[in-house]
């Protein structure tokens, strides 16, 4: 395969940058964006330093490093990784929970440049997030390889072996990192799986049987544990209202706001935790174990993985009724009835968001106990 062969789908090259950059400055709505987010800096000198930018890497430090540092200082008590189980030298496909559309990659990078890793994470981001062309254009600055999901079933088949074969591409090839969801989507209670389809999809590259393909990619478990979710009360609103309200989808304006909840939102105390990569265990499986079984044995691995190396906090353990101090059961209570004086709705079921509440809280400590 060719780097030309992912044209549609791959970030861009050092050399498209500057075309990339001039259709950024002429978008009017970009140009708002940057206005809120630097009040106190002229456009023209964005631009200028964006210019001075030659590669995605370049921006990812210029740019989203200095931002999200700043962020994590307002928003969190704090931001640590653990890469005991893996050597920053080779180059992996990160598996992980997912708890935020932008923050999960977003934050692996800063604690990649902060433990000295040379270079970041490409990262896979789904097509049903890129509604301005000037969005497109800065997902792909940033690293980001977008996975197609709007298509029919026979072009959604061509769109995946090409997605799989990208991603083998990246490891073997341009010698970078993967970052990928466990799943489509986040967990709304926090129980955490992976789909086997994901699995299936990054099998679709690469050479040899299932197993080989895999290890080719060299999948690395993610655990990504939050303190407190920002997006909780959005969560337990959700559940309502997709109980109460036939057909009910979230809108366009429910995605903003939950993007813009999950990014500004406070998160307590935020833990990363490389799990060891999953090569070693590959090849302890039979190779002529049957497909289906096989996807579903490795992807219960990576959730046993992943559960196991969860950080967990007194609110975890206060919401499945762990042992804990009465402090911290005080605590958690007023941090509940806090959550739910925010959830807007007509008639709220007070009993039934409070429920669903503590079991977004308690789903990371029984996973944990079940591993």
């Amino acid at each position: 395969m060719k780097l030309e062969d992912f044209d549609a789908i791959r970030p861009f090259e050092p050399e498209e940058l500057p075309a990339a950059y001039d259709r950024l400055e002429q978008d009017m709505q970009f140009r708002t964006v940057v206005a809120y987010l630097y009040p106190q800096v002229p456009f023209e000198a964005i631009m200028q330093k964006m210019r001075g930018c030659k590669t995605c890497l370049d921006f990812q430090k210029a740019f989203c490093y200095p931002f999200l540092k700043e962020l994590m200082a307002k928003a969190s008590k704090g931001l640590d990784i653990d890469t005991a189980s893996i050597d920053l030298s080779r180059r992996y496909t990160f598996v992980s929970n997912h708890r935020d559309i932008v923050l999960d990659s977003a934050l692996l990078d800063v604690l990649l440049i902060d433990a000295k890793c040379d270079t970041t994470c490409e990262i896979a981001i789904g097509d049903n997030l890129l509604a301005a062309q000037w969005i497109k254009d800065m997902v792909r600055i940033n690293k980001s390889f977008i996975v197609q999901r709007s298509l029919g079933i026979r072009e959604m088949l061509a769109a995946s072996k090409r997605m799989a074969e990208y991603m083998h591409y990246v490891i073997n090839v341009k010698h970078d990192n993967i970052w990928i969801a466990q799943r489509e989507g986040r967990a709304k209670d926090s129980d955490d799986r992976t789909q086997p389809s994901i699995l299936k999809m990054m099998a679709m590259g690469g050479e040899g049987d299932i197993i080989e393909r895999l290890k080719q990619l060299h999948i690395v478990p993610l655990s990504i544990s939050y303190e407190y979710d920002p997006c909780d009360y959005l969560k337990a609103r959700e559940f309502q209202l997709k109980r109460d309200v036939p057909g009910w989808k979230k809108t366009k304006q429910d995605d903003v706001e939950s993007m813009r909840t999950g990014i500004m939102g406070y998160k307590g105390h935020v833990h990363y935790h490389c799990a060891p990569c999953i090569d070693d265990w590959l090849d302890t499986l039979p190779h002529d174990m049957p497909k289906g079984e096989l996807f579903d044995t490795v992807a219960a691995h990576i959730d046993q993985e992943i559960h196991r190396h969860y950080r967990l906090f007194a609110c975890n353990r206060v919401a499945a009724g762990a042992e804990c101090t009465d402090e911290e059961k005080a605590v958690f209570s007023h941090f509940i009835e806090e959550r739910l004086a925010k959830i807007q709705l007509n008639q709220p079921d007070t009993a039934f968001l409070r429920e669903r509440l503590i079991t977004m809280y308690a789903n990371p400590y029984r996973n944990y106990l079940r591993s």
